[in-house]
């Protein structure tokens, strides 16, 4: 099923839609108002896109560094080429430590990689432990935004999920009893987890370290209260100083949510005595989209999700409508690398209108990335008739001016004379919440023409 139409069932529920599009523009509102107090906001963002291309251009010396600091640490180094690969590994230490039971931090890459599922099938009990994932892991459903994994459903309807999973009372979506059932539940968990696993926000090249982000803390509960530690981390996370984090955690947290910092900033060297550390580092396509020049940048990204808060298509559509780990614009960019024929109309589900680049703390020029995409698309897999005969047939209007011409006249005077009711009928769906200025009653071209000759 492509964006559109996936889309559509999405918009079936107005009332949600408009919901979800205010939601994220709130936490837009937040990002803006957080980043307009920071003096030199911009200077950091092109440290950022600074730092990321450097270390991109170096990532393979940087990830033997990361690897020999590492190993120097005490904690053991393990190489996947792909998401299978990947899995296999974290299973193969579980089974050789003997762990049935799991907490799991948020974390993209095990969503990229279905390792829930994997480990599910040999009898491994996996728990998601971030609250929002935790709510879409017992909805049977995938996350919807990289940051907000949730933001898709209401109150109520978590609500009537805890009462059916986790026994609770009808409550009427009270948020802060809610999370009090949700801790007590997830508290039972994280004591008799016989591993954790989490994600990786940040590696260091030249300590050997790394940082996992979150504003529940439930990254540390797991680390330090089960005996073996998996982190999780794509080749792509690596910075190579201990003094370049810093630029990083200004830049994640505001453009996320709007925050200063995020609530945890966990930093981990090496194993508690006698606790085993584990980091799996995997490429997974990454390197094949680091091979291509117009797509390479794409792999700044440090999932802040701030490009899918502003996206006027994504906050519309939702996040599932996208069929890809990372939903929107920056998703839109990476998915088609992976798959071009599945995710063939993801570029197209923008407007180009630059805002997911203008909020990118790390500079993706994304909305040029979709453009690129586009062209590929278009070249190589086959388009909807449609879409094909409409394109012919406007290239053909924009190629002879004196039709272009005329045809503007139509437009123009149909915009004036025409009741709103016949522009803005059912078959155009743009119109619905939206409407169009009344036409000028000459075009551009007419009062240029007019002008230049006043001025002679």
């Amino acid at each position: 099923m492509n964006h559109s139409k996936a889309a559509s069932i999405f918009n079936k529920d107005e009332k949600k839609v408009d919901w979800h599009d205010k939601a994220l523009w709130f936490v837009r509102h937040k990002r803006d108002k957080a980043v307009h107090a920071v003096e030199g906001w911009e200077s950091l963002r092109n440290y950022g896109h600074g730092i990321k291309a450097h270390t991109l251009s170096n990532l393979d010396n940087y990830l033997i560094q990361f690897e020999e600091n590492a190993l120097k640490n005490g904690v053991q180094v393990h190489w996947a080429a792909d998401g299978d690969e990947h899995n296999k590994i974290v299973h193969s230490i579980l089974k050789a430590h003997n762990a049935k039971k799991v907490v799991k931090s948020k974390s993209m890459l095990t969503e990229e990689c279905h390792l829930n599922p994997f480990l599910e099938a040999d009898g491994i009990e996996v728990i998601d432990t971030d609250l929002g994932e935790r709510i879409v892991q017992l909805a049977k459903e995938p996350p919807s935004h990289i940051v907000l994994p949730a933001i898709h459903k209401t109150k109520e309807e978590v609500d009537e999920l805890f009462q059916e999973h986790l026994g609770t009372k009808p409550s009427g979506g009270d948020p802060q009893y809610l999370t009090g059932e949700a801790r007590k539940h997830l508290r039972k968990k994280f004591i008799s987890a016989d591993a954790a696993i989490t994600g990786v926000n940040f590696a260091i090249a030249d300590t050997g370290g790394f940082v996992v982000c979150t504003n529940e803390g439930n990254a540390d509960m797991g680390a330090h209260l089960a005996p073996v530690h998996i982190a999780c981390m794509g080749i792509e996370k690596l910075i190579p100083k201990q003094e370049h984090l810093g630029v990083f955690l200004r830049l994640l947290a505001r453009s996320a949510t709007g925050q200063p910092i995020t609530t945890y900033s966990s930093h981990f060297k090496k194993p508690i005595n006698g606790n085993k550390m584990h980091i799996v580092i995997v490429d997974n396509g990454r390197t094949e989209q680091l091979s291509r020049p117009d797509f390479r940048a794409s792999l700044h990204c440090i999932r802040c999700g701030a490009c899918m808060n502003t996206c006027p298509i994504y906050r519309r559509s939702g996040g599932h409508s996208y069929d890809a780990t990372i939903p929107g614009p920056i998703g839109s960019i990476l998915s088609p690398g992976k798959d071009l024929t599945k995710h063939s109309s993801l570029p197209f589900a923008s407007t180009l209108c630059g805002s997911c680049s203008d909020v990118c703390p790390v500079k993706i020029d994304i909305h040029s990335q979709l453009y690129k995409w586009r062209q590929i698309i278009t070249k190589e897999t086959p388009q909807p008739f449609v879409k094909k005969a409409s394109m012919k047939m406007m290239g053909k209007v924009f190629a002879k001016p004196m039709q272009f011409e005329r045809v503007g006249k139509v437009a123009r005077w149909s915009l004036r004379n025409l009741p709103k009711g016949v522009i803005n009928s059912k078959p155009n769906v743009w119109g619905k919440e939206r409407d169009l200025p009344s036409g000028p009653t000459e075009s551009f071209d007419d009062w240029y023409k007019k002008r230049t000759e006043n001025e002679q």
